[in-house]
């Protein structure tokens, strides 16, 4: 009896994604499989690839999560249960849709990008509003995540993980504290309907964006401690600090939640409790589009206007520097001028004595007879 030859080993960037659809941790595919959880890492990653039993058990695995039965299965970063359509398995740009692109098997930019939003944007969404607590706002943060990958698409088109870009996108515009001065959040939001998905949401809220954040990857998206270090733009060793902190903060309320698979559970839980819909790939493709041409059009005509500024500064300014007149002071020691009146005896044998002598002088020395 032979036995079925494994099929091909998809590449690493589409190895931690099938592995979060099928709702597995790295831990356990390390112990279906018999490996270390590291050595899972590195084929993920791409540094090592399985060999012999290990590729064929590998292989399979990730096959029996990238066939199109008609069963369910669960999305391991939220916890939402989808079907297996063939638009939602395409998880690259680069990958083919069934029954859609050219003749040649590429796809065109708006169908690569409609397949990554369909793949991602139903989990973000959720995982936005474990972030913030907001639904308005999550929908907002992953259609302006989006948009932002269309202005820059051949960027991430080419991005070994377009998923994570989106990703990390997303979580900066919602963790963005500018959204505390909005009208808005003046107002509360409804809790969930669960007590126990109350007491959960509140205790992440509370805690500090970047613990929130970091305790949201790991656990619950499931990524590992070099993963969630490089998307957090930390090091792994405060990581493991924001990490393990979280936890206590988490299990310092929630006691029954101090095992890491339990709050993964409650968290998958939570994110799949809530009902948040998400906008079509074109909508926000028109609306990305509409917004990257209102702020071109602001920034050439906010440039416009300032030089237009310029030139008639220049035109109305003075072409040399004229010094300005100081306003008057008052001299000392200066004698006043006499008041018109009679001369004195002193004043007249002056003039006697002035008008006796021979005028040779200017004209101007010459007295006058009065």
């Amino acid at each position: 009896m032979t036995q079925s030859p494994a099929p091909p080993l998809p590449p690493p960037g589409e190895r931690r994604r099938l592995r979060e659809r099928g709702a597995l941790t790295q831990d356990q595919v390390a112990a279906q499989i018999g490996v270390p959880v590291k050595t899972v890492r590195a084929w993920e990653s791409g540094r090592t690839a399985p060999r012999g039993r290990k590729l064929e058990e590998y292989a399979r695995l990730l096959a029996a999560f990238a066939e199109p039965g008609p069963g369910m299965t669960a999305d391991r970063g939220t916890g939402r249960t989808e079907t297996t359509e063939p638009l939602e398995r395409q998880t690259s740009p680069d990958a083919e849709p069934s029954g859609a692109g050219p003749a040649n098997g590429a796809l065109t930019p708006p169908q690569a990008f409609d397949a990554l939003y369909a793949f991602c944007a139903p989990a973000l969404v959720r995982q936005a509003y474990l972030l913030t607590g907001r639904r308005a706002l999550a929908r907002e943060s992953v259609e302006r995540a989006f948009q932002l990958a269309w202005q820059r698409w051949p960027e991430v088109a080419q991005d070994r993980d377009p998923a994570g870009w989106v990703r990390a996108a997303t979580y900066d515009y919602a963790l963005s504290p500018w959204h505390r001065f909005r009208p808005s959040h003046r107002h509360g939001e409804r809790p969930p309907a669960d007590a126990a998905d109350r007491a959960l949401l509140d205790v992440l809220l509370r805690l500090p964006p970047p613990y929130r954040r970091t305790l949201l990857l790991h656990d619950g998206v499931g990524l590992g401690l070099p993963e969630t270090a490089a998307e957090t733009e930390a090091s792994r060793r405060a990581t493991a600090k924001r990490l393990l902190h979280a936890r206590e903060a988490v299990a310092a309320r929630l006691p029954e939640l101090a095992d890491p698979s339990g709050l993964h559970r409650r968290l998958t839980g939570l994110a799949a409790a809530e009902r948040l819909p998400t906008t079509k790939p074109t909508t926000v493709r028109v609306n990305g589009e509409r917004r990257a041409r209102f702020w071109t059009r602001a920034a050439i005509a906010f440039t416009v206007a300032v030089i237009g500024a310029t030139v008639l500064t220049l035109h109305t300014a003075p072409t040399r520097y004229r010094q300005p007149v100081p306003a008057g002071e008052t001299v000392q020691g200066v004698p006043p001028k006499p008041a018109p009146g009679p001369l004195s005896y002193e004043q007249m044998i002056l003039r006697d004595k002035l008008l006796s002598q021979e005028h040779n002088g200017p004209e101007r020395l010459v007295p006058e007879a009065r």
